[in-house]
């Protein structure tokens, strides 16, 4: 009888332990993107059975690179000593890695925003020229792109969600709302919709910077490190800031806590952002992009659960539309605000 994914996950995080009784592996993720399983200190995950396995072994090699210590956690070898990726029959990729603490979810106050950011200054400035390649583009235009066909997915599936869904302070209907994610998107340049180059694409990014992509290695005392290295590439640095900044315009996130990022950015040389004075002419494509990014996720979450956007989602929904009406009255021809 064939073994399921996370019986054969939790085999391979126990290799590293051969003649040790093996703990009891614990599911920490278990997604179409991605299904992770822990046993002891070794962590399996199998990632998503779309991806380029060929771009994923580049970012596996990237990873274990010396130039990467101290910032990346560092994959297990699964195959051979430099062998970091094994296929199943299926097609999926599974890698090997060493477990780390995640951020507290419940410590909102002592999530650490400014290593989050001293980790993202010292990922930028790494050359990727001297990394094993050739080095895939960052993937999280790509990723903003995917979250809108999931959105036109769910709701061609659902049909015209009903008034009855409609959420309290939102936008109105979830079809209304999807429309506003939609007329925001299309306002986005070709780079931020993953259709074109960006025009500064030479920063090694991690591509989906969001504090559960850090944790403690070694688990509970050791430094921070990033994770997840399945959007790592090259392109523009400003992408990894931009979801806090987003969260930040949306209020989100407060603002002594996006100050205290952006701070320790630009103190540790942070290349994304210029060093001084106002940041939002480089981000503000970025943050826009994953704002709708957001909504886009939410709106087509609520439309298959059949519910009202929440508080939060809400919010995402209202910032696409706010960015679709301020560039309307700064069109040619739009109102006159004066």
């Amino acid at each position: 009888m064939a073994t399921s994914l996370p019986d054969r996950l939790a085999a391979l995080s126990a290799t590293a332990r051969r003649g040790a009784p093996a703990p009891a592996p614990e599911v920490l993720a278990d997604r179409p993107d991605g299904t992770i399983v822990r046993s002891g200190p070794t962590v399996a995950k199998a990632h998503a059975p779309d991806g380029d396995v060929h771009h994923l072994a580049t970012r596996l090699r990237i990873a274990a690179h010396p130039l990467l210590h101290g910032i990346l956690l560092p994959p297990l070898p699964v195959t051979a000593p430099d062998g970091f990726l094994t296929i199943t029959e299926e097609g999926r990729a599974l890698t090997r890695w060493p477990y780390g603490s995640p951020v507290p979810p419940d410590a909102p106050d002592a999530a650490p925003w400014e290593d989050a950011a001293r980790l993202l200054a010292r990922l930028h400035t790494v050359d990727p020229r001297q990394l094993p390649g050739p080095v895939p583009p960052m993937r999280g235009p790509a990723k903003a792109a995917r979250a809108l066909s999931r959105l036109r997915t769910a709701l061609s599936a659902a049909g015209d969600p009903q008034p009855a869904l409609r959420p309290g302070p939102g936008p109105g209907p979830l079809s209304a709302a999807a429309a506003v994610v939609e007329r925001a998107w299309a306002l986005l340049p070709p780079w931020a919709q993953g259709a074109a180059p960006p025009p500064r694409a030479g920063t090694l990014c991690h591509g989906d910077l969001h504090l559960g992509q850090l944790v403690r290695h070694p688990a509970a005392a050791g430094p921070w490190l990033l994770i997840d290295i399945d959007d790592l590439g090259t392109g523009d640095g400003a992408w990894d800031l931009a979801r806090p900044a987003a969260w930040f315009a949306t209020g989100l996130l407060a603002p002594d806590l996006w100050t205290r990022f952006l701070a320790a950015y630009r103190a540790a040389g942070g290349p994304a952002v210029r060093p001084s004075g106002d940041p939002w002419p480089d981000l503000e494509v970025p943050a826009r992009a994953l704002t709708v990014q957001t909504a886009a996720l939410a709106v087509a979450k609520a439309i298959a659960a059949s519910r009202p956007l929440d508080e939060s989602e809400a919010a995402v929904v209202e910032a696409c539309a706010r960015m679709a009406s301020l560039t309307d009255r700064l069109a040619p021809g739009g109102p006159d605000v004066r």
